[in-house]
């Protein structure tokens, strides 16, 4: 059996915390052994979710970051990138846009992982236009927890395929995969920016570029309150022909956790007003490399000490169309009216219901907000998981830390079914997390 260090564990909000022996297997035959280990287990890679989902403090975790090798890229009608697991998004797009390819899917930052993307079926600038990520995965080499590694397919093994995608590492440790790629004529996109007064003209702005453009992104003032509540910068994007010089920056760094009054109301109403006003009252537009465009936080590395030491919680949900005006506006209000100041507020359009069990996406749109951790902010996520409840969304589990067993339940309709797919996959409960605890799903 490989030898395990009991290391400390958090997402990427840096709350909850937690200690847990660790393995750091390098090939498939380590990651087998680690099965013999007593107690759950759960593969956890770039620990890029937000908060107790790649935690198991009663068990044992699987690093697969060593698990990172390329093994073959097939170009052609149907272009496929065979990789391990444990490889990162960013390495991948640093790979292939040079070749004339990029991922299809990825969400906001190139530090996660392969295997991270797949466990929570994430998705991008591009929902309406492409799908979640796990629409473009052709296979999976999955460890399960009888040691048997299974190749599964969306044709062949189409349960335990799409428990595997959005399945939060409950189903065993994703080992390898085949992802489906998109040529790309250049490595830039032509990027728009405009100003959004309030939240019905940014509504109306991501509506009209659902068929407009492949890639919409917005972010809000959520401090703003009034009239101007929703008010923000559409960013509308679609890949160019053209191709910019890929720089290799070093990156940022924040050297320290900031004290709480860098995130103080006043503060962050100041920095809000900046960033609102830097784009012109006409808009501006241009050319950005597909890598910037796709992962503006990844320049300052370890942005999540912004909040302090105390560390925030993410708070992510979408919600249906029919109700979305209504639905986000209450977010909003509910989220302004708190002793805390969220100064990254993220909006985005979601398209068709995701295909995995537990996946995220429903037609609707999605807001993210950050929240720093204060006293008050489990309140603040209670009251925010009810008003998405009242409107008939659901939490994106790769940001949750908060949410309950019961609303989870009534947010998943396809729960069952994913309980007797990893039943069927792992009878004895061997793979786990507190997350998974904590929603009561085994």
């Amino acid at each position: 059996m490989m030898r395990s260090k009991t290391i400390p564990l958090a997402g990427w909000g840096r709350f909850p915390t937690a200690k847990a022996p660790a393995f750091r297997p390098e090939r498939v035959s380590e990651a087998a052994a680690c099965l013999k280990a007593d107690g759950t287990l759960l593969a956890r890679g770039a620990g890029r979710s937000y908060g107790d989902q790649a935690i198991n403090s009663s068990g044992s975790v699987v690093l697969t970051g060593r698990l990172d090798r390329l093994l073959a890229l097939t170009t052609g009608d149907t272009p496929l990138l065979e990789v391990e697991a444990g490889v990162s998004l960013g390495t991948l797009q640093r790979l292939l846009l040079p070749r004339g390819f990029m991922l299809p899917v990825t969400p906001g930052t190139g530090f996660a992982t392969v295997g991270g993307a797949i466990a929570n079926d994430v998705h991008g600038k591009n929902h309406d236009a492409d799908g979640s990520f796990g629409q473009h995965v052709a296979w999976i080499d999955l460890l399960r927890a009888d040691g048997q590694v299974q190749r599964l397919t969306p044709d062949a093994t189409p349960t335990e395929f799409w428990a595997t995608v959005g399945g939060i590492g409950l189903t065993g440790i994703i080992l390898a995969a085949g992802l489906r790629l998109l040529p790309v004529p250049g490595n830039a996109v032509f990027l728009k920016e405009e100003r959004m007064p309030d939240l019905a003209a940014f509504l109306n702005g991501l509506r009209t570029a659902r068929s407009s453009a492949r890639f919409s992104v917005g972010w809000i003032d959520a401090l703003a309150s009034g009239d101007r509540i929703g008010r923000g910068i559409l960013e509308t994007a679609d890949l160019s022909l053209e191709s910019l010089p890929l720089r290799t920056d070093k990156t940022k760094r924040i050297p320290l956790n900031l004290p709480k009054a860098c995130l103080s109301r006043p503060a962050v109403s100041l920095f809000n007003w900046g960033y609102y006003h830097r784009i012109p009252r006409r808009g501006r537009s241009g050319l950005t490399s597909i890598p910037k465009f796709l992962y503006p936080l990844d320049a300052v590395h370890d942005w999540n000490r912004l909040y302090g030491k105390p560390g925030f919680s993410q708070f992510q949900a979408v919600i249906p169309d029919a109700a979305a005006e209504s639905g986000l506006r209450a977010l909003l209000s509910a989220a302004n009216k708190g002793a805390t100041a969220s100064f990254l507020a993220v909006l985005k359009t979601l398209g068709a219901e995701g295909q995995g069990l537990l996946s995220f996406p429903q037609p609707g749109f999605t807001l993210a907000l950050d929240l720093p951790r204060r006293a008050e902010t489990e309140a603040l996520l209670a009251r925010l998981e009810a008003i998405t409840l009242d409107h008939g969304g659901r939490i994106y589990l790769a940001k949750d830390s908060a949410l309950s067993a019961e609303g989870f339940a009534r947010m998943y309709p396809r729960l069952d079914a994913f309980r007797a797919a990893v039943t069927a996959l792992d009878p004895e409960g061997r793979f786990s997390s507190d997350q998974a605890r904590r929603l009561g799903i085994r």
